[in-house]
């Protein structure tokens, strides 16, 4: 074999072990790919398990949430309470918002003289006041991010004209 024939077949060698290592590379950067994506997609379906399976647990909060808050309120204005009851109230409810907020539901900040938000509030009843104005809040939402977990219960002011036709309807 002379020279020529030999570099020939070595340089053909060399670029059959170049393409296949190439190919072996791609196939174990593929791989890699693949699963990168099966963890991301396990990980999003094990938070929305998770999520779902704390559904039930945030509903019980939030009534207890409600409950204590409630009761709180209700005995503050009683001159027989000394304020230790409705201060002990208040303290649980505080308690209940903190664990919701472990749980990744946080309270929505909502406040009298805002403007009313369908996405965030939901009307319990309207009253004479500004129109499409929160005048108060009656439960307090939660939310998770940007999503609504459960919207505030507000009372909404609507225009003198409106409350005059409801009680005319009424």
């Amino acid at each position: 074999m002379s020279d020529i024939s030999l570099v020939t077949a070595l340089d053909r060698l060399t670029e059959e072990i170049r393409t296949k290592f190439q190919h072996d590379v791609d196939r174990s950067n593929h791989r890699e790919q693949i699963i990168d994506r099966l963890f991301e997609e396990n990980k999003a379906l094990r938070h929305g398990l998770l999520q779902e399976a704390l559904t039930p647990v945030r509903t019980g909060l939030y009534r207890l949430y409600d409950l204590t808050g409630r009761e709180a309120a209700r005995l503050r204005d009683r001159p027989e309470d000394d304020g230790h009851v409705s201060s002990l109230l208040e303290a649980i409810a505080a308690e209940v918002a903190e664990v919701l907020a472990r749980t990744g539901a946080d309270l929505l900040d909502v406040a009298p003289g805002e403007p009313y938000d369908a996405a965030r509030h939901r009307a319990t009843r309207t009253q004479p006041g500004p129109a499409g104005q929160v005048l108060a809040v009656v439960a307090a939402g939660f939310h998770q991010g940007e999503r609504v977990l459960r919207k505030a219960d507000v009372v909404v002011g609507e225009a003198p004209a409106q409350a005059d036709q409801q009680r005319k309807d009424g």
